[in-house]
């Protein structure tokens, strides 16, 4: 959990106007289809990813100047990036390749990169004011795709703040995209990795026969939220969790031994998550409470090919009634992620594709759900742009979309202590985070101790992991 003196952090940042930054050379003028992947209803959003970088001793070159030429640079090679979206037909999306650019704001703050903390990550204070949000700029069509802030800090570090329309590309596309500005800022020609569109790729079949198999795709269930599920994000508690070596050991003593030795990182940690989350929460027994996953296609098809930046993953949903969620082994919904994630591959994304097509490309259930994204091993915190690798490098804020409380990401984090783990903002209505918090103390004594523990004790195992995050 971030420290205290960190989240009551206040200052002062002084922004520049907003300026468009457009490829620094001439590209093609065209009309580009999104993905039937892609366009879905709940992709339809920005996606805040943020870095913190100390000032490094030397020559001192000015990061927004720096960072400004290199997206510009970037976007050469990747210029649908600096167009607009338009929809079609059918609510199809595609990019108008205008050549307009990129929204760009330089900054900077009365503030030091020490007084975020040791170790920066999310809450993060103040975080509209190191990403702002630019007049009219949210809005889904005919606006820049990216937005950019540098803020320069007092100690001589700054903050470098992403703002991504998830319909154009996915986490690894971005980091992609990334990867091409770091390597323009050391003076590269062209990027490493070519990028590729290709999204024809993920677009529905139009052969019914090609997809003999059929998937339930609950994600997608039209769910009413008849019982107030979804609350506002100012009445909500913001925390974040380490899980190390110590800790995940301690869960996967909860487990069955087949699952014990066979279960992901992943599918143990989201299961102890979304059972802790489910208890916290005290739903009614009989509620369906659904966790729905992130399961990249990359590397597991030689369909999507290496460069490709678009959206290339699939929401598979764990279903399971609260109240078996609850009284059961925690074993129970880690066996059920493991299951719902294992369904998917190329198949399952056409499928998706094709049920978008159909059903006018709907969004994600988020009434009684919960969403885990895993960014851990995506290489977003090992940007180097001529500081160094960042203090810390990953999303901005838990959540998803506008819908606050409903996702976590699984970061990848060293600690005060020099472990490596994950972190993993949660964020959960006040009352429910007190029960959150006491329930994880229960997974996270080993199971052979868990009958002689106190609750003192529990509380105080607790309070190390959360400790642990500072």
């Amino acid at each position: 959990m971030a420290g205290s003196s960190a989240a009551e952090l206040k200052f002062t940042v002084r922004r520049q106007p907003a300026v468009l930054v457009s490829p620094a050379g001439p590209t093609p003028r065209e009309l580009k289809r999104l993905s039937d992947i892609d366009d879905q209803d709940g992709l339809r959003f920005h996606v805040p990813v943020i870095f913190f970088f100390r000032r490094q001793d030397g020559p001192q070159h000015d990061p927004a100047a720096v960072l400004r030429d290199a997206i510009a640079a970037a976007l050469v090679h990747y210029y649908p990036l600096s167009g607009r979206l338009r929809e079609l037909e059918g609510r199809k999306l595609a990019v108008d390749c205008t050549g307009e650019g990129v929204l760009f704001v330089e900054a900077d703050a009365d503030v030091r990169l020490e007084q975020f903390g040791a170790d920066p990550q999310p809450p993060f204070p103040c975080l509209d004011e190191l990403m702002f949000d630019v007049p009219g700029s949210s809005a889904l069509l005919g606006t820049p795709l990216f937005l950019f802030q540098v803020t320069r800090l007092a100690c001589g570090g700054f903050v470098f703040g992403v703002r991504m329309q998830h319909t154009i590309a996915d986490g690894a596309g971005l980091v992609q995209f990334l990867c091409a500005v770091e390597e323009m800022a050391g003076g590269a020609a062209a990027p490493t990795v070519r990028p590729v569109w290709g999204r024809e790729l993920l677009e529905a079949p139009r052969d019914s026969d090609r997809l003999p198999r059929s998937f339930a795709h609950r994600e997608y269930d039209e769910v009413p939220d008849t019982n107030g599920t979804i609350v506002p994000v100012d009445s909500m508690a913001h925390r974040s969790f380490f899980f190390g070596p110590q800790e995940m050991a301690a869960i996967r003593s909860h487990l069955p031994p087949s699952l014990r030795r066979s279960a992901t990182t992943f599918e143990a940690l989201a299961g102890c998550l979304w059972r802790c989350r489910t208890v916290a929460l005290a739903p009614g027994d009989e509620e369906e409470m659904r966790m729905i996953c992130i399961v990249n296609l990359r590397g597991k098809s030689s369909i999507v090919p290496r460069g490709y930046y678009g959206n290339a993953f699939a929401f598979p949903a764990a279903v399971s009634t609260a109240g078996n969620l609850c009284r059961k082994p925690v074993g129970y919904a880690v066996g059920l992620v493991r299951k719902a994630k294992r369904e998917v591959d190329m198949e399952y994304l056409q499928s998706v594709a094709r049920l978008m097509v159909r059903r006018q490309r709907p969004g994600i259930t988020v009434v009684r759900a919960y969403l885990v994204s895993d960014v851990s091993k995506t290489g977003i915190r090992d940007f180097d742009f001529g500081w160094g690798k960042p203090v810390y490098g990953g999303p901005a804020k838990g959540g998803v979309g506008t819908i606050p409380g409903i996702a976590s990401f699984f970061i990848a984090f060293r600690n005060a202590k020099g472990e490596d783990g994950i972190v993993v903002p949660v964020c959960l209505p006040h009352a429910a985070m007190d029960k959150f918090v006491e329930e994880m103390g229960k997974l996270l004594m080993p199971a052979d101790n868990i009958v002689m523990a106190t609750t003192e004790q529990l509380a105080g195992n607790m309070f190390s992991m959360i400790k642990a995050a500072l």
